[in-house]
């Protein structure tokens, strides 16, 4: 959510960071509605001292027997009352009207994020590790032999349809030791704190971190009115929604495991074969609740915690800053983690680390509240995978595959799979 104040103030800064959105001017809409909010608000006030006095002087004209004057006055009275009800509700369907206004533009971005037009724009910040050389072609992770009978995408078909996958025996345990290492490594050496939240939430939550209203097809609602979560973003942020927090709380660090939910609404065709792109996956997630003068610290902090995972686990990776053309809505800054998988020969994403300043914060009213005193101030919202496990499930499968059909797994992985160390071409952990 915008600060309409801070539009007021300079409309053509405001209307510049849409452009860099490929948005037209949509100041003058905007100030146009916010003068109208404004002026059904100042008549409202001004006819309620009007209604005021009139009440004041009914009396006086009872008692000093002028009868007209006390039908006038009272008939002002019931008037005012009458044009204060209607300028009130005229008041707020412009409210309303101005907040669905802002609530459907995306925020701005950092000064130092790239202009361009789409993913082929990004900028490359840094590489870690050289990808595997094989004496053989390497396989796509459902190909593998050692993988095809514990990733299951007919019975998960029969289930619930395409995009759904089983995972059984060895490769349903990797997967899950997989979410245990990384939860185990943001908690006890990044210092996050775990959290088991919910799956279903309201649609306030969904508003307050810009799913909603504009991307509503791209998540799942129940008969109820519930939300299914498309990423605990929306469970983690909102943990300080409607609140004021004291400024030595923060920042707030935390990370969660959850299943989530995505329609995929606008990918038809894209990524139908194999795990990549599913309507039902699990993520471990990073949320920190920042103070504004260090939320750019905690993005990079937080990047870096994503990072620590793939190397940990031998995985090359790249990481990227998201051009103008790739943002996502509520972000003003974005890395990408992109992880190396041979199967297709190129680097697919894994992670995405976002700062989203205060735009999440104003949808949420959530705020702190200085050391020093004064006015309750907007807090800094921060997001990142930490990481997506069913993608990285994949690029320990492609990266460790064998010519034999087996999976060589990392290292990091050992402790949570009794010291097992391989799949083998049968898809059994030894």
């Amino acid at each position: 959510m915008h600060d309409i104040r801070a539009i007021r103030e300079n409309p053509a800064a405001f209307d510049a960071a849409m452009a860099r959105r490929g948005l037209a001017p949509q100041s003058p809409a905007i100030l146009a509605l916010d003068e109208e909010r404004r002026a059904c608000i100042s008549a409202a006030e001004a006819a309620q001292a009007d209604r005021n006095a009139a009440s004041k002087n009914v009396g006086k004209a009872k008692a000093s027997g002028d009868e007209a004057e006390f039908e006038r006055l009272r008939a002002l009275v019931a008037d005012k009352k009458a044009e204060i009800a209607r300028l009130e509700e005229e008041a707020k369907t412009k409210v309303a009207a101005l907040r669905d206004m802002l609530g459907g533009l995306p925020n701005r971005m950092h000064d130092d994020v790239p202009d361009g037009a789409d993913e082929n724009d990004n900028t490359e910040i840094r590489r870690w590790g050289t990808p595997r050389e094989f004496s053989f072609d390497p396989k796509e992770h459902y190909e593998i032999a050692g993988v095809k009978g514990g990733m299951d995408f007919e019975t998960a078909s029969k289930l619930s349809g395409a995009r759904f996958v089983m995972l059984t025996g060895g490769v349903a345990r990797i997967h899950r030791a997989l979410a245990q290492f990384m939860l185990d490594t943001h908690t006890v050496e990044n210092g996050l704190t775990e959290v088991n939240a919910p799956v279903l939430v309201r649609e306030e939550m969904m508003y307050g971190t810009g799913q909603l209203p504009k991307f509503g097809e791209d998540s799942y609602q129940t008969r109820e009115g519930w939300w299914l979560i498309p990423t605990s973003e929306v469970t983690l942020t909102n943990t300080v929604n409607d609140m004021i927090l004291d400024e030595a709380s923060l920042p707030r660090r935390m990370t969660a495991h959850s299943l989530c939910f995505r329609s995929e609404a606008g990918s038809a065709g894209r990524d139908t074969a194999g795990m990549l792109r599913q309507h039902q996956f699990e993520k471990v997630e990073m949320v920190t609740i920042a103070h504004p003068d260090h939320s750019m610290d905690e993005h990079d902090r937080m990047t870096r915690c994503a990072e620590d995972i793939l190397e940990r686990l031998g995985l090359p990776y790249r990481t990227v800053v998201l051009c103008s053309g790739d943002m996502g809505f509520g972000m003003i800054k974005t890395h990408d983690l992109e992880v190396w998988l041979p199967g297709q020969n190129t680097y697919r994403e894994v992670s995405s680390c976002s700062v989203a300043g205060d735009f999440q914060a104003r949808r949420m009213n959530a705020r702190f509240r200085p050391e020093g005193g004064g006015k309750p101030e907007f807090v800094h919202t921060l997001n990142g995978s930490g990481l997506a496990v069913g993608r990285c499930l994949i690029a320990v499968l492609e990266n460790g595959q064998q010519e034999d059909g087996s999976v060589q797994l990392p290292e990091a992985l050992y402790p949570y799979l009794n010291g097992r160390t391989k799949l083998d071409a049968d898809g059994i952990l030894a």
